[in-house]
C-alpha cells in the first residue's frame, strides 16, 4: 500500500472573475471547491492509475470534514488524525492575473503529531510513505526526519518532495525518489541550474550522496531520470501552460504508479512526463485519458 502524508492540507476555493475590481463589489463568474495539498494532490493521481493509496496527515472542522468526504466520494482511503482547529481555506483568484492567498493553517499538538507517528509506525516492508509539501509552524523543524526514522526502523520505503533546508536534511536518509526542479536543484548546490547539461552533474552528485532515484524537471526543457545505473533524458510534449499547480506531484505519483506496476524506471519515468505535462497543461489534476494521449510525444534518451 502506497500512504501519502499531507502535514497541512487546504480546501482550496477557487473563483473567477472578469474584471476585478478592488474597493469595489465583485462577482464571481464560476467557482468550485478542491482539497489541496500535494500529499492529497498524489493521491488523487495514484487513483486515476488504478493504484490504491492512504490519505493522512491532520484535519479538522468543517473544512475537514468537506476535504475527507470528498477524497471518499472518488474512492481514496483515508486515515487523517482529527484535529480540534480547522484546516485553512485557501482563496485562488483567477481575473487578468492570477492571485492567491494562503492561510497558515491549524496549530497541531503534540499529541495529534503522536497520533499520526502511531499510525506511520504500522507501516512495514511491504508499503511506500510519501511525504510531500511544507512543514507547517506550529509542528517541529524536524518533523518529516522523525516520520522517517520510524520508516527506516519497519523498513518501510520512503519518498519526498520537498525543497529548501528540510531537503538538505532529507537526501542523507537515503530516499527511494526525490523530485526537485531545476530551480529547487540550483538552490541546494548554491548554483544556478538552465539546462540539461547543468541538471546532469547535479543529480548525479544526490545519487552519490545516498539518493536512490532522482528525477529533475527543468519546465520545457525537459526533465532528467539519475539513479545509480542509468541516466535518462525526456522531453517535454507540446501543449499550452495552464497552470503549473499539481505538476510536480503529478510526476511522483504516476512514477510510483507506474514503478509499483511494471517495476521499470524508463517507463515510470516517461508516464511521469506525461502526467506533469498533462496537469501543466489542465486548470486541474491529469486525467489517465490526458497522460495516454501525451505520452507518445515523450522520449526518452540514455546518457
Amino acid at each position: 500500500m502506497i500512504y501519502t502524508v499531507t502535514l497541512n492540507p487546504s480546501l482550496d476555493y477557487i473563483v473567477e472573475v472578469d474584471e476585478m475590481t478592488l474597493g469595489q463589489l465583485n462577482r464571481t463568474k464560476t467557482e468550485a471547491k478542491f482539497p489541496g495539498g500535494k500529499g492529497i494532490n498524489v493521491s488523487q493521481v495514484l487513483k486515476k492509475f488504478d493504484v490504491r493509496s492512504k490519505a493522512m496527515g491532520f484535519l479538522g472542522g468543517f473544512t475537514g470534514a468537506y476535504i475527507e468526504n470528498y477524497l471518499k466520494s472518488i474512492d481514496i482511503e483515508t486515515e487523517f488524525v482529527e484535529i480540534k482547529g480547522d484546516t485553512r481555506m485557501n482563496i485562488k483568484l483567477r481575473s487578468e492575473q492570477e492571485t492567491e492567498i494562503n492561510a497558515n493553517g491549524p496549530t497541531v499538538t503534540s499529541d495529534e503529531v503522536s497520533s499520526l507517528k502511531s499510525k506511520i509506525n504500522r507501516l512495514t516492508s511491504e508499503d511506500c510513505l510519501i511525504l510531500a509539501g511544507s512543514i507547517p509552524a506550529s509542528m517541529p523543524e524536524t518533523m518529516y526526519e522523525e516520520l522517517i526514522e520510524i520508516c527506516i526502523q519497519n523498513r518501510t520505503k520512503f519518498v519526498v518532495d520537498a525543497e529548501g533546508d528540510l531537503l538538505k536534511r532529507i537526501v542523507p536518509l537515503k530516499p527511494f525518489l526525490i523530485k526537485p526542479n531545476h530551480h529547487e536543484l540550483g538552490e541546494f548546490f548554491q548554483t544556478k541550474i538552465d539546462s540539461i547539461a547543468d541538471a546532469i552533474p547535479h543529480g548525479r552528485e544526490l545519487i552519490n550522496m545516498g539518493v536512490q532515484n532522482v528525477i529533475v524537471s527543468l519546465a520545457d526543457k525537459g526533465a532528467v531520470f539519475l539513479n545509480e545505473a542509468c541516466t535518462l533524458v525526456a522531453n517535454v510534449p507540446k501543449g499550452e501552460m495552464k497552470s503549473s499547480v499539481g505538476a510536480g506531484d503529478s510526476m511522483v505519483a504516476a512514477f510510483m504508479a507506474t514503478f509499483e506496476k511494471i517495476g521499470n524506471v524508463e517507463e515510470a519515468f516517461k508516464y511521469s512526463v506525461a502526467a506533469g505535462s498533462a496537469t501543466a497543461f489542465s486548470l486541474g489534476l491529469c486525467t489517465r485519458e490526458n497522460v495516454e494521449e501525451l505520452l507518445e510525444q515523450v522520449h526518452i534518451e540514455k546518457r
